[in-house]
């Protein structure tokens, strides 16, 4: 596996970054450790979780794995926001919740320090000064090594790198957005603002909960019983079973059966050769399938497939302004 820095800033990061959303959940801890010991014998040294994916249980899962390893080897990343109680404080980006909160992920991780800490989504409640300006006290302090946001728009995003730059504040590393090839609105003004600014950019679930690892087929009219999609979600079914997705599915799997490579791999590798990303995140729920999501780092989309795909996951319209481009 090949490595990446994050952005503009000297961090090292595995140019696929492993997602632990279900340890503890839907994969219990002896294929959680499975999943991690795979991921890091292939080269894997990012790992990425939040305080409220299993209610804790994600970040304690990893934590135990942690102290069996050399802890400098690895890049560990969290979030902060979701609700962890039954009180107003126990959510949010205010600095009570996000200093509370980010001893207890310490807590739960068995570590001393978080390599990055990201706010996981905007808080219309706080003001965004005061979201910024704690985590810069946590890195000051020696609790957060870099820090990043997750699913902000264009202009939160922009206006979290200013106050950052005009206060002399850490400055964000790092996106967690949603960009697959479903999902490209991300590149209006997400990703514009991330390669100005010099932002690495993570994205999260890059086969969209399943609509692109194989599972689904033009002609269905519901989906897979044990798939997310299944579950009412942004992945809705209603959402995405339109010939637009059918279109995208036809030339993936037109892609995966020239290059001998399966859907999910295809998927992947094109996320990692589009401009500025720097790591999908894979979020396996078994071993088995995390061997399939490795191979998208053992080979190259050529030119021709790549322009392939962007043309077919191209919007079929570009809301104002930004058909002018």
């Amino acid at each position: 596996m090949d490595y990446r820095t994050l952005g503009t800033t000297g961090l090292k990061v595995s140019e696929l970054c492993l997602g632990a959303m279900m340890f503890g959940d839907r994969t219990d801890e002896q294929d959680s450790r499975k999943i991690l010991q795979t991921f890091t014998d292939a080269g894997g040294t990012f790992i990425d979780t939040a305080d409220v994916y299993g209610a804790g249980a994600s970040e304690e899962v990893l934590g135990r794995w942690l102290k069996t390893q050399q802890r400098s080897g690895y890049v560990i990343a969290t979030k902060v926001w979701g609700r962890m109680g039954p009180r107003p404080t126990d959510q949010g980006l205010s600095r009570k919740h996000i200093l509370d909160a980010v001893d207890a992920s310490l807590r739960r991780l068995g570590t001393d320090y978080v390599d990055l800490y990201q706010l996981h989504l905007w808080d219309d409640s706080t003001p965004l000064a005061e979201s910024l300006s704690t985590l810069d006290g946590l890195v000051q302090a020696g609790k957060v090594r870099y820090i990043g946001v997750s699913n902000f728009r264009g202009w939160q995003l922009q206006k979290a790198v200013d106050l950052c730059a005009q206060n002399g504040w850490q400055p964000l590393a790092s996106l967690q957005p949603l960009y697959t090839l479903l999902d490209r609105s991300t590149e209006w003004e997400l990703l514009p603002v991330c390669q100005n600014e010099g932002l690495g950019v993570i994205t999260w679930s890059p086969l969209r909960s399943g609509w692109l690892s194989g599972a689904f087929r033009r002609g269905m009219t519901a989906p897979p019983r044990d798939s997310k999609v299944s579950t009412p979600g942004t992945h809705a079914w209603d959402r995405y079973a339109n010939e637009h997705t059918w279109h995208v599915i036809d030339e993936l799997t037109a892609v995966a059966a020239e290059t001998g490579r399966t859907l999910p791999q295809v998927a992947i590798r094109w996320l990692m050769q589009r401009p500025g990303v720097t790591a999908p995140i894979i979020g396996p729920r078994t071993p088995e399938y995390l061997d399939d999501l490795l191979g998208a780092a053992d080979f190259t989309l050529a030119p021709e497939h790549q322009e392939r795909l962007d043309a077919a996951s191209q919007p079929e319209s570009v809301p104002y302004p930004y058909f002018f481009d």
